[in-house]
């Protein structure tokens, strides 16, 4: 199964999408209201599900190629198809061993242990006939070696849209989705001392970096929300673009490493207000393309499906069974303030 965070296919879906996404978070109507905006201005449609649907054809092939005869479902957090329906489905179907990749790569709360919940609450809601159910997440993959060969070719393939007197001296900018500070004190396990989101985002961006043959870079963040009292991981990547203009940067590849497709996030903060930033500021602007239907990253995936039939596969960071937390204390969900 794999398992992600959902968007809407209609413009009907949006409003619904929205309060399910920020249920019990006391977000006030006309935030949501200014967010459903972002839907509308695409046509009230994500592109993420249907790029899920392309991962998952992309999978279905490549396990054919492998000779891994094991049907592939899609399940969401917030919109459907929801993993609660998903499930079902397999139970229907006599499945009772499922594998689940979920679509963030990395620690955190809402990039792992959020994703533990979803499957709990998904068996929760098959009552007794969860008793005859396993699901086990499969590991973070954030540095994997053909998720980062996969960026890597992004970003040479946006470095050559620029014009050639820009190329040599573009700078370089990763981005991820900004979460509370407080939030990422929180990720990892109590004992490793937090920041592994953060951690993680870094060393992503160095290894991408290095394979792309750059020998530095800016690692930024984006897509940030909430009171603005509430710190959370900066600087944003709109601010960051005002900052290179002033130093006399003349063009700048972004790169959103944070994300496995196109979120809504993506196409909004980076293909609209932070191209419109650029041309404000006259920087030349590439943005790489998301790895999701990358034939390695596809590879990848099925990889990862092979070592658990293999069954010698020891535990590695986000690997879990029906819902269970990595560790004790790891990833607390942090109360966010109304």
């Amino acid at each position: 199964m794999v398992l992600s965070f959902g968007g809407p296919d209609k413009p009907a879906d949006v409003r619904p999408f929205l309060e399910n996404v920020t249920r019990g978070r006391g977000v006030p109507p006309e935030r949501l209201d200014e967010v459903a905006k972002h839907y509308h201005h695409f046509g009230g449609v994500s592109p993420i599900n249907a790029l899920n649907r392309q991962m998952i054809a992309s999978v279905e092939a490549e396990l054919e190629r492998a000779g891994i005869d094991l049907p592939v479902y899609f399940g969401n957090r917030n919109w459907h198809p929801m993993i609660e329906e998903t499930l079902e489905q397999i139970h229907a179907d006599g499945h009772r061993r499922v594998l689940v990749f979920p679509t963030s790569a990395w620690g955190g709360y809402s990039g792992c242990r959020q994703y533990d919940e979803d499957i709990h609450r998904g068996l929760q809601a098959m009552g007794d006939k969860a008793d005859s159910m396993m699901l086990r997440k499969l590991p973070q993959y954030w540095d994997h070696p053909a998720m980062t060969a996969s960026w890597a070719d992004s970003i040479k393939a946006a470095s050559a849209e620029l014009p050639p007197q820009l190329r040599d001296d573009a700078r370089l900018i990763f981005t991820a989705h900004s979460i509370p500070d407080s939030a990422d004190r929180a990720a990892g396990p109590p004992q490793e001392g937090g920041r592994l989101y953060s951690r993680q985002v870094a060393d992503a961006s160095r290894l991408a970096a290095e394979a792309a043959g750059f020998s530095s870079f800016d690692q930024v963040w984006q897509s940030r929300s909430g009171p603005a009292r509430i710190p959370w991981l900066d600087p944003d990547i709109c601010d960051h673009l005002d900052d290179v203009a002033a130093q006399g940067v003349r063009a700048v590849i972004v790169c959103p490493i944070g994300f496995v497709s196109d979120h809504l996030e993506v196409v909004w903060d980076l293909d609209n207000e932070g191209l419109e930033k650029a041309q404000e500021l006259g920087l030349g602007y590439a943005r790489a393309k998301t790895v999701g239907t990358d034939p390695r990253f596809i590879a990848m995936i099925v990889e990862l499906i092979a070592e658990q039939f293999a069954g010698t596969v020891p535990f590695r960071q986000g690997m879990t069974d029906n819902g269970a937390p990595c560790a004790r204390g790891c990833c607390e969900p942090v109360r966010r303030p109304a």
